[in-house]
């Protein structure tokens, strides 16, 4: 485990370890502003080379989670990249856990997928909304890879209709425990196994009677709690494949009033809060999709030949892999420059975290499509992995918000804001 004050030494040692190559990314700028965020993104980029991509294919096939990679996550500090130093931490900011989730995804989407519902949605949200007891208990291992952790929001009845949703918590007579009763549905990390549960969840149940921010709080349910337990392994999936996905049910699962995160009714602003660094750090999925679909496609097309010629000579090649480029660079710039001002524990950050996600979503699918059409038949098999990640590119439109309810939220925002610039 490594602790921001060393950690330039530990990913030096790191990437010793993974890789001899210089990085791709070789000056500081607005993608590495500091000397740690290169040091960073070139362990993680040297990283992934060994240990992520040789594995992606396989794992997605079978529609397995890899537990030992994600275990190598914890020795290397990322699973807490953004969690205080002393409760295991790494002590990091918004642009290093972009820099994170840019790099996983760009070998293995799905992955990644269970690492930022490990690691933003609830790692993060607990280090930010927690007392100090919750977070001495849940957060250590957490951030070492002994537990995995998820977040529970939506129900099979309710998805962007939060407020919707039909998990109650009843407080007992002695006021000492809630008492859940609902289900939750399309949980990542909701199993790792297929026959039980994850570790342990942030979950958001109605308290109150109404439809407000006010009726909504959030409660630590832990594995092995009585009546907790695993509804369904979600299969057959379109794309995501090695990232488990799960129905959970709480049938009069009792929590103890010490595992309220918040307080009771106060899970609207802690939702709001971490609701920023989830949709920013899933535009960060998009953007390493994007950047491997360009990398396949280009030298793809310098090496195909048809007509006597590299088909990277033809200009309906050329317009595919020079529009998405652009696109990329268009996506990436936005996504670090939000990154840049994002303070992980402030809220105000709703328009753009919107905005990076609803731009990058779309964009991912139209660069890895691309790549499959400059690929052809080649882009329509497993060989070149720009089918697999096409097909992962789709939930990025559909996950942690919705393309439709990014634009209802930015619409509002916009209509509050008057002068936007």
């Amino acid at each position: 485990m490594f602790v921001r004050s060393t950690f330039r030494r530990t990913v030096q040692l790191s990437t010793r370890k993974f890789s001899t190559q210089a990085p791709t990314t070789a000056a500081v700028s607005i993608y590495n502003p500091t000397e740690e965020h290169l040091a960073l993104r070139q362990m993680l980029r040297n990283f992934v080379e060994t240990e992520v991509d040789p594995q992606a294919k396989e794992f997605n096939k079978d529609e397995k989670f890899n537990m030992p990679l994600y275990k190598k996550l914890g020795d290397l500090g990322l699973l807490g990249i953004t969690v205080p130093a002393e409760y295991g931490g790494s002590e990091m900011d918004a642009t290093a856990a972009v820099i994170a989730h840019e790099e996983l995804s760009a070998a293995d989407p799905a992955f990644c997928l269970s690492y930022l519902a490990h690691s933003m949605l609830f790692v993060n949200n607990l280090a930010r909304n927690g007392t100090h007891e919750q977070k001495m208990k849940f957060l250590p291992g957490s951030c070492d890879g002994s537990l995995i952790g998820g977040m529970c929001m939506s129900e099979p009845g309710a998805g962007t209709d939060v407020m919707g949703m039909g998990t109650t918590a009843k407080l007992t007579e002695d006021g000492k425990h809630y008492v859940l009763n609902g289900s939750k549905m399309w949980i990542t990390n909701g199993t790792v196994d297929g026959v039980s549960t994850g570790d342990v969840f942030l979950v958001y149940a109605k308290t109150g009677a109404g439809r407000g921010m006010g009726d909504i709080t959030s409660f630590l349910v832990e594995k092995g709690m009585k009546g907790f337990e695993l509804g369904q392994q979600i299969k057959d999936k379109c794309g995501m494949r090695a990232s488990f996905t799960a129905e959970l049910n709480f049938d009069d699962v009792h929590v103890p009033v010490e595992n309220i995160v918040g307080s009771v009714g106060g899970a609207g602003i802690c939702m709001m809060r971490n609701l920023q660094i989830e949709r920013l750090t899933l535009a960060a999925m998009s953007l390493g999709i994007a950047r491997r679909s360009i990398e396949v496609m280009n030298k793809y097309a310098q090496d195909r030949k048809a007509f006597g010629k590299p088909i990277g000579d033809f200009g309906q090649i050329q317009k595919h892999i020079a529009e998405s480029y652009a696109e990329f660079m268009a996506g990436r710039s936005y996504v670090y420059s939000i990154a840049s001002n994002m303070g992980l524990d402030e809220v105000g950050a709703g328009l753009d975290a919107d905005g990076v996600k609803l731009y990058c979503g779309p964009m991912a699918k139209r660069v890895a499509d691309r790549a499959v059409q400059v690929l052809g038949g080649n882009g329509y098999i497993a060989d070149y992995q720009v089918e697999r990640l096409w097909r992962d590119s789709k939930l990025l439109e559909i996950g942690g918000g919705t393309n439709e309810a990014h634009h209802k939220n930015m619409v509002r925002d916009l209509r509050k804001d008057g002068q936007i610039l």
